[in-house]
């Protein structure tokens, strides 16, 4: 409905965030960023799709959701199974009709000296979190291109920006900063066909991603001091990124890195 009091180029700008009827699919949905997200689409309005290969997790995350009293189901996902995440996608697209959103969660890090990663660790960090997020556009983004609608949400991290510093992780700093250019490449081939592409680069996250780095009291008094805001993000400070960048509100934009950081990277 149209408010009458508005001017009617005036957009309802409550509605712009709304994700009614859009399917949504996240990766690594189990835990931590990727819970998140699959909590607030759906209650964005958003039917959710969380996959994980930690089955056990993401059928979890779906019951919470569900019983809350929106929409999830919970599947199998290993990003680095390339055949299993075509038969997924497939078969998602198959049940539902159309892929709206796809956030890309699932990573993997191994933080330690350049001189002391074997290609082994290099290979597994590269796999999860560049060609498994390339892979999971490649199959979103077909069926999205044929609908010729949808918006894709990569996560990059300050370490896609920025060489680090703090400690070594050379690996996990790679593939982020290829994840920041990958989505301008996607976001450049597409964007004609009316996919959008965009990137959140998160500071550190309190989750159990970064949970020996917080143990560590000097680590993460190097941490809180580096940042302007003096503090690690909770999971919760992600929420209005991943709706306003699933949601029209983002209509206009693809292609961009969009910083949840406290300032660490305007320092």
């Amino acid at each position: 409905m149209t408010n009458p009091s508005l001017p009617g180029d005036l957009p309802q700008v409550a509605a712009l965030f709304r994700l009614d009827r859009r399917v949504a699919v996240v990766t690594g949905g189990g835990n931590g960023i990727g819970r998140l997200a699959a909590h607030a689409l759906a209650q964005a309005g958003a039917g959710v799709v969380i996959g994980d290969r930690d089955e056990a997790a993401a059928t979890t995350v779906a019951a919470e959701i569900s019983g809350a009293g929106h929409q999830a189901e919970a599947r199998y996902l290993d990003v680095t199974d390339e055949a299993g995440l075509i038969e997924l996608f497939a078969a998602i697209a198959d049940q539902h009709g159309h892929i709206d959103v796809l956030v890309n969660s699932a990573g993997a890090a191994k933080r330690m000296a350049t001189e002391e990663t074997p290609l082994e660790v290099w290979n597994q960090i590269l796999a999860v979190n560049l060609t498994g997020v390339f892979l999971c556009c490649r199959e979103a983004g077909k069926q999205m291109l044929k609908q010729r609608s949808g918006s894709i949400i990569n996560i990059s991290s300050i370490m896609g920006h920025r060489g680090g510093g703090i400690y070594p992780n050379p690996s996990y700093h790679a593939t982020k900063g290829a994840i920041v250019n990958l989505t301008r490449a996607l976001a450049a081939e597409w964007a004609d066909r009316g996919v959008r592409v965009n990137d959140i680069a998160p500071t550190f996250v309190n989750t159990r991603f970064i949970t020996g780095l917080m143990a560590d009291e000097k680590t993460r008094s190097a941490i809180e001091a580096r940042t302007p805001l003096g503090r690690v993000a909770e999971v919760g400070d992600l929420a209005g990124a991943f709706v306003y960048l699933a949601s029209p509100a983002s209509a206009m934009v693809t292609g961009h890195s969009l910083a949840v950081d406290g300032g660490w990277l305007a320092r």
